[in-house]
């Protein structure tokens, strides 16, 4: 899944964008309203990590950006405001949780699998194809009953193609969702992965599940 984290404090959106990397998320992190405002119009995310207190432009500010209906990505609030009525006014801006800071990055880890597991299709957190089952809370991936052993990038790959089944991705397209805008890796890398990816799943008796369309790029059909 791919998270924008949102958050002025540099050496707090330094050690969350770190553990959330390490936890098999791609991260793209913004330092305030207007940054995170051009990287929602230019990219597509899971989730939104967002402090309220940003300069330029604040929390609010960012919630009023999304969009009001369709697709959106859920928001969990950080912040140091911790009165019942500043919990009121995010949710009913169009957050989606709340968590007071400090707080345990275990327990961030937490609401985002929480986040993730609220009813809507594109959002459902065990995806199953042709013998492959994969749990996107628990991190773990199944094929005919053999547990795989997958990087966080394959992690990502597989559950990115089993998410949106019958849709080709490009390899620009599949670096920019598993490895953040940021990534300096050529697309050339995801070539690696599907190899990879493939080879394990072969392994384990599962071939052909993903193809290949030529010029296009990669999908589960």
């Amino acid at each position: 899944m791919k998270i924008l984290l949102v958050e002025d404090s540099q050496r707090l959106r330094t050690t969350l964008e770190r553990g959330l990397r390490a936890a098999g998320f791609a991260v793209d992190a913004a330092a305030d309203g207007i940054e995170a405002t051009r990287y929602l119009a230019a990219y597509d995310y899971d989730h939104i990590v967002l402090d309220l207190g940003l300069p330029r432009l604040d929390g609010f500010g960012v919630l009023r950006a999304l969009p009001a209906g369709g697709t959106r990505p859920r928001v969990l609030v950080l912040s140091a405001r911790d009165q019942v009525s500043d919990r009121v006014d995010a949710l009913n801006a169009g957050a989606d949780d709340y968590l007071v800071k400090p707080f345990a990055f275990e327990e961030l880890l937490a609401r985002l699998h929480a986040l993730s597991r609220r009813p809507a299709e594109s959002n459902m957190d065990v995806l199953e194809c042709a013998g492959v089952r994969l749990d996107a809370s628990a991190r773990r991936v199944d094929a005919n009953g053999t547990p795989l052993n997958l990087t966080p990038r394959e992690f990502a790959l597989l559950e990115l193609l089993l998410r949106h089944r019958g849709h080709v991705f490009a390899r620009a397209s599949i670096l920019e969702r598993i490895a953040g805008s940021a990534s300096e890796a050529s697309d050339r890398s995801i070539e690696v992965v599907v190899f990879s990816v493939r080879r394990k799943l072969a392994d384990a008796g599962c071939m052909g599940l993903i193809e290949t369309r030529r010029g296009a790029g990669y999908l589960i059909p």
